[in-house]
């Protein structure tokens, strides 16, 4: 990403006066609060445009399908940090979201920019499976994961990809990116060599860039979904505290493995 050469800072999100403040060139308090769901103030935030009836359905879908996860890594992180510092909501909510990455969270980000690679090298004759034998070739050879490709638990299809697809499809959305996620999930058998079932970190790029969704904000769908789920994981903290609890788990199964100075011996043995 290159930095910017202006001089002075600029934006077109926000501006106020004595009497008005202005989002992305609308009245806040006229033509918004109470006028718009959450969803669709956080696609005019992003875009600059109000969404469409097709772009509000899926990207509320997808918000939903993403928001709660169990106790994944960043759930355990967020609620061992609540337990450390009670007083720190907003710390325990940041240290969930700063292990969003490209294994978690950020694979659907991954696969958005996979998917559109096959797009474009599938051209105007719109050959989705030439593209993606050679895409999947290509990060096969690369050693890389195919993201939005296979589920720890769901080896079946995630049972979210879909009810993510209908969505969509009963929107109206563009099916065109749905088309090569299908497309891919078929081809992969023959280029990997195994079957590698479509996951909702495909299906949430797939379905956001059919309703025009940037591809460089697609990260930030799973952020913003994840931090409501984090806020109700420590709204239940405060109340049936686990964190120490998940703390205490890692520390009953460590094994040092590590050298030890002459007659030291381990208590717990």
């Amino acid at each position: 990403m290159k930095i910017g050469k202006e001089t002075i800072p600029r934006s077109a999100i926000c501006t106020s006066n004595e009497d008005t403040i202005v989002v992305r060139g609308k009245d806040l308090a006229q033509d918004l609060i109470g006028q718009v769901s959450f969803t669709d103030y956080f696609h005019l935030l992003v875009t600059g445009r109000e969404p469409t009836p097709a772009a509000t359905a899926v990207l509320n879908a997808t918000l939903v399908a993403i928001a709660e996860h169990g106790l994944v890594p960043s759930v355990q992180a967020s609620r061992m940090t609540l337990a450390a510092a009670p007083d720190a909501l907003q710390g325990a909510v940041a240290a969930g979201i700063l292990g969003c990455g490209s294994v978690i969270l950020g694979a659907s980000e991954t696969c958005g920019i996979f998917l559109d690679e096959i797009r474009r090298r599938a051209g105007d004759g719109r050959d989705y499976d030439t593209a993606a034998r050679q895409v999947v070739a290509e990060y096969r050879s690369a050693k890389r994961a195919i993201p939005g490709y296979g589920h720890p638990l769901h080896k079946a299809r995630d049972p979210r990809v879909t009810a993510l697809f209908n969505v969509a499809e009963k929107a109206g959305a563009d099916m065109t990116f749905v088309e090569i996620a299908n497309v891919v999930e078929q081809v992969i058998p023959d280029v990997v060599g195994k079957n590698l079932m479509l996951n909702v970190s495909a299906a949430i790029p797939a379905v956001l860039l059919g309703v025009g969704f940037p591809l460089s904000a697609l990260r930030g769908v799973p952020i913003l979904a994840r931090t409501a789920g984090l806020i109700g994981h420590l709204t239940e903290e405060f109340s049936k505290p686990i964190g120490f609890a998940l703390s205490y788990q890692a520390t009953r199964n460590y094994v040092y493995d590590g050298e030890v100075p002459e007659g030291y011996t381990d208590d717990r043995d």
